[in-house]
């Protein structure tokens, strides 16, 4: 059933736009609910640079400016190298990437939207050969439907493909209307989304900008340009449902959003969020409560955070912020704190958790940046410098270094990450 309507949508994707459509123009055309949170990650080049381009077709008077049909095409490809270690002086643990991602979206009319975009990942190196696991989690697919795929794998290297959108966008008026694999953001503050409830991602994963997409159907009801209804129910792999309203206004300036709802079928949901400023700082906060539904076996989580973010000048920009949980999520592994929780209620790895970041940008064509997270009840942090520069239109050059030292589960953990990254796109 799963298979016979993934391959519905996708040839409805294909089969529409190609009735009209004669030539194509490329451009990035990247998830347009992706926000600029991916500056609070490490990542000081977004989520593209280049504005979208499409092919227009217009009816035979000229006169109007409505797209009949149209395609818009981009994307990008990079090389990224990671090397693993405790210490300098010791073994070393390699890997490379190529990370290929291709963007499409088509146009049928100004009312209808068709999106599909694939990530394609070839990964060697020393991860896959020791950890048995490696290339089957890149195969693990969190959506009802599953359109991840490890097309060839080895001892010491994988090739997997992955849909992480494709979804039918109509809007009418004030109400817009979106089904399928899409990109659901809910949140106000930049590092935790505590209010983010159907796309959790991790901090420190910062090569994947678009974030995961959820297997949703969404109802969007614009009020006014600042205020708007939308309800959303999502289905992942095990069939749990995550159903949602959300409403966002403004009011003296301050944007102000309230959510309820129920979360993985166990989990009565409330929160609220907002984003203003005073004077020249802007000022964030989320907070959200997860009541379980089934035994008292489990207690209430409650999850709040609240950041300010100032710009200096063009060249300096400085943000922190703070997070509070009654229930923090006990780690087992490094590899939990580094993926980060499968929810949101498992956000918090600590009762109380702080982070800053300070970007400076002395030339237009570079960006220096040093981040910094503090988990007290690991007794441990984490910090990394990162460095982004454009090598040429398009070209640009990254290096990371992440740097997490802390207990978890009562063993000493210091690990150094450092990456090399390549990128163009087109």
């Amino acid at each position: 059933m799963k298979r016979t309507l993934l391959l519905a949508a996708l040839l409805l994707c294909t089969m529409l736009p190609a009735v009209a459509f004669t030539g194509m123009n490329q451009g990035y055309a990247g998830d347009d609910t992706t926000r600029s949170a991916a500056i609070a990650a490490g990542n000081p080049d977004g989520a593209g640079r280049n504005s979208p381009k499409s092919s227009v077709f217009l009816t035979e008077s000229q006169e109007t400016d409505e797209r009949l049909i149209s395609l818009s095409a981009g994307g990008y490809a990079s090389w990224l190298h990671m090397a693993m270690f405790e210490k300098p002086s010791e073994n070393w643990i390699n890997s490379s990437m190529f990370h290929n991602r291709l963007n499409f979206k088509a146009y049928a009319g100004s009312h209808v939207t068709f999106a599909l975009e694939v990530r394609n990942r070839f990964v060697t190196g020393d991860m896959i050969k020791l950890d048995p696991s490696y290339a089957g989690s890149l195969a693990s697919d969190d959506g009802w439907a599953d359109m991840s795929w490890n097309l060839f794998s080895g001892s010491s290297y994988a090739l997997n493909t992955m849909i992480d959108r494709a979804y039918i966008d109509f809007t009418a008026g004030r109400l817009q209307v979106r089904a399928g694999r899409q990109r659901i953001n809910w949140s106000q503050a930049l590092i935790w989304n505590p209010n983010d409830i159907f796309n959790t991602y991790s901090f420190f994963d910062f090569d994947y900008v678009e974030r995961p997409g959820s297997d949703a159907v969404r109802l969007i009801y614009s009020t006014s340009p600042s205020s708007a209804v939308e309800t959303v129910v999502k289905v992942d792999a095990a069939n749990r449902i995550t159903a949602a309203a959300l409403g966002r206004f403004s009011i003296l300036s301050t944007d102000l959003q309230f959510l309820a709802g129920v979360t993985d079928d166990d989990f009565l949901t409330a929160g609220t969020g907002f984003s203003g400023a005073i004077g020249s700082v802007s000022v964030r906060g989320e907070a959200t409560l997860f009541a379980p539904l089934r035994g008292p076996e489990e207690e209430n989580t409650i999850i709040a955070t609240l950041g300010i973010d100032k710009a200096f000048s063009d060249k300096v920009t400085t943000l922190a912020q703070l997070m509070y949980s009654n229930n923090p999520l006990d780690l087992n592994s490094f590899t939990e704190l580094y993926e980060g929780g499968l929810t949101a209620r498992q956000l918090a790895f600590s009762k109380f958790s702080a982070a800053a970041q300070l970007s400076y940008s002395p030339v237009p064509l570079l960006n220096i940046s040093f981040s910094a997270i503090w988990y007290p009840d690991l007794d441990g942090y984490y910090a990394g410098p990162a460095v982004d520069f454009s090598l040429a239109e398009n070209v640009d050059f990254s290096f990371l270094w992440q740097h997490f030292n802390s207990t978890i589960a009562e063993e000493e953990t210091r690990i150094n990450l450092g990456f090399i990254r390549i990128r163009y796109s087109f």
